[in-house]
């Protein structure tokens, strides 16, 4: 297996520099709070639209499902650019703006299946 401590980089000399600077105990843990957060949120949004209000599920409710998965699938793609090195630092607020615009996207959608707000029950 290859030592990564022993990677040039195009440099005349050994570079076990990190391509953004040092990750922090604390950034990691704030990564992985947020998307655990995100994914559970997208999880039991994701259940609802199949259970809420009754079985067979609404048609209307499976498409607002799809469409949330569907932003899932962009705000992915970018945290593994992120990971990968591809992006530069200041996508990072981009990729926490677009987590949290499908949290509110999914408690959107759950007040809509559960009927919240509409007078029916």
């Amino acid at each position: 297996m290859e030592d990564y401590s022993s990677r040039t980089y195009g440099t005349s000399g050994l570079d076990n520099r990190p391509l953004f600077g040092e990750t922090s105990a604390r950034d990691r843990i704030i990564n992985i709070v947020v998307g655990g957060l995100t994914a559970l949120v997208v999880l039991v949004t994701l259940i609802s639209s199949f259970v809420f209000p009754s079985l067979p599920p609404r048609p209307l409710n499976v498409f607002f499902a799809i469409c949330i998965l569907l932003i899932c699938g962009s705000a992915l793609v970018l945290i593994f650019w992120y990971r990968q090195g591809d992006l530069e630092p200041k996508f990072r607020k981009l990729i926490y703006y677009m987590l949290l615009s499908i949290v509110l996207l999914c408690l959107c959608a759950n007040l809509y299946f559960h009927n919240v707000g509409s007078g029916k029950t």
